[in-house]
């Protein structure tokens, strides 16, 4: 896609989120010139008010496997509010709750054999942590370092990036960290037998999309055993099939205690979570009858979410999405190391299934090493902050760095992408590596990002 994108600044519809919202949202958007009016969506095409075509290749974190508005999903949303069935009843038992629990429980297997339904991945995240303090009896939880679990109290207390948490006082007590993929840390720390569980990613994707060595996640469920911790797995981003498989977990033969859902689960339309469990990690909760609710959420089984992730189940596997990723994937990586080889910025193309990173490093030439030094002096994100927006404006793509590590593109398009299109982004990608590899445009861009940065 070669077409310059025009992009609009803050107009009057923004102007009431500003005043009424988010102001800060808005002036970032209107730095980033990413401030445009989405219209209408389809697959994994976003229409603008002024009639241009963005190709969104970030899926809203990993939400839009289906694509935006899959008619089937839509359609279904629409059956269910029509017949007028019970959506929020809350003392009743939800068949379709029933029939989506075992569903997943199917494809996930293992261990896991009871749900627990709630509306985000954080609110999973605080399940889990409740779940396997009840189970263990034990309070400590141990995360990985630069993990990203979500923004609520209990999951901002696992996440050890300053930034997310600076400002928020104490968290949870005796959560702690370990690096990831480092055994060695990992068995000193679940040898002193206080910790309820270790909640990780299989693939940490806001650290930079980092897949760990196969045998790691096994052996951290050894070490799991071993010392009586439950494993687990926040798959709120890459499971739904992200990555080939519906879990990610199946990538390395592991069975977890706890798989924590979220995201893709209901095609980008409903708020939905799900924490997948042992039927002895729910027992340990649901122990008697008084305690039969005592643990629960207003929209957890609500009928328009568990409509929609039967429907987005059905998509994703009728039209065999989950192959899609790993072949699409396989497929994009391959052209994106090709196209990209030979930059010296670009260090690493990496990921599973569609879900990968480009990461970059700073230039060893004297020319271009000035300037961004200059520039991360500024701010940590600014260089991937230039790519993201010029990816935007110049091209048409809907990107994003990652969340802890602003060096690392993630590229994340819903799994209907055509081929045509990861042939256009990899075009795009290699026109503003090459612009980035050479003083100029991109480097003046990135000192006029910074002055009106200043200004905002």
């Amino acid at each position: 896609m070669s077409t310059a994108v025009r992009v609009g600044r803050s107009s009057e519809f923004s102007a009431k989120y500003a005043e009424r919202v988010n102001p800060q949202w808005v002036r970032l958007l209107d730095l980033l010139e990413m401030n445009v009016r989405y219209e209408r969506c389809a697959g994994t095409e976003l229409f603008t008010a002024d009639g241009r075509c963005i190709l969104d290749f970030l899926s809203g974190y990993c939400v839009h496997n289906a694509g935006h508005n899959h008619p089937d999903i839509v359609r279904a949303l629409q059956g269910e509010l029509e017949r007028c069935g019970p959506a929020m009843i809350q003392t009743h038992v939800s068949d379709l709750a029933g029939e989506l629990a075992e569903k997943l429980c199917e494809r996930a297997g293992g261990r896991l054999q009871r749900a627990f339904f709630c509306s985000s991945g954080s609110e999973g995240v605080e399940a889990a942590i409740k779940f396997a303090r009840a189970h263990t009896k034990r309070s400590g939880i141990l995360a990985a370092e630069h993990a990203f679990h979500g923004l609520t109290c209990g999951a901002l207390s696992l996440m050890s990036d300053r930034f997310w948490r600076e400002g928020f006082g104490p968290l949870l007590p005796e959560s702690e960290f370990v690096p990831f993929g480092d055994l060695a840390a990992l068995d000193l720390a679940l040898k002193s037998k206080r910790f309820a569980a270790f909640i990780v990613e299989p693939i940490q994707s806001e650290a930079g999309v980092c897949v760990p060595d196969r045998d790691y996640l096994r052996a951290a469920e050894s070490l799991c055993r071993r010392y009586g911790t439950l494993l687990v797995l926040d798959e709120v981003q890459t499971g739904m099939y992200r990555t080939g498989y519906f879990l990610a977990a199946h990538h390395f033969s592991v069975k977890p205690d706890m798989v924590i859902l979220a995201k893709a689960m209901s095609g980008g339309l409903v708020p939905c979570g799900a924490v997948l469990m042992s039927r002895a990690v729910c027992d340990s909760v649901y122990s008697s009858l008084p305690r039969a609710f005592v643990h629960t959420s207003t929209f957890s089984e609500n009928g328009l979410a568990m409509r929609a992730a039967l429907a987005t189940l059905d998509v994703l596997e009728r039209e065999e999405l989950g192959g899609r990723a790993t072949e699409t994937g396989a497929y994009l990586r391959s052209r994106l190391g090709e196209a990209l080889r030979g930059y010296e910025m670009v260090k690493e193309v990496r990921g599973l299934g569609l879900l990968m990173g480009i990461e970059f490093h700073a230039p060893r030439q004297l020319k271009l090493r000035a300037p961004f030094e200059a520039f991360r002096a500024v701010h940590g994100g600014m260089f991937g902050q230039i790519v993201v927006m010029r990816l935007f404006r110049d091209s048409g793509f809907l990107t994003q760095v990652c969340g802890n590590n602003f060096m690392v593109l993630k590229v994340a398009p819903p799994l209907v992408v055509t081929d045509a299109q990861l042939d256009s982004f990899v075009e795009a990608v290699r026109d503003v590596v090459e612009l980035a590899n050479s003083p100029g445009a991109f480097w003046s861009e990135a000192l006029g990002l910074a002055k009106r940065a200043f200004r905002a």
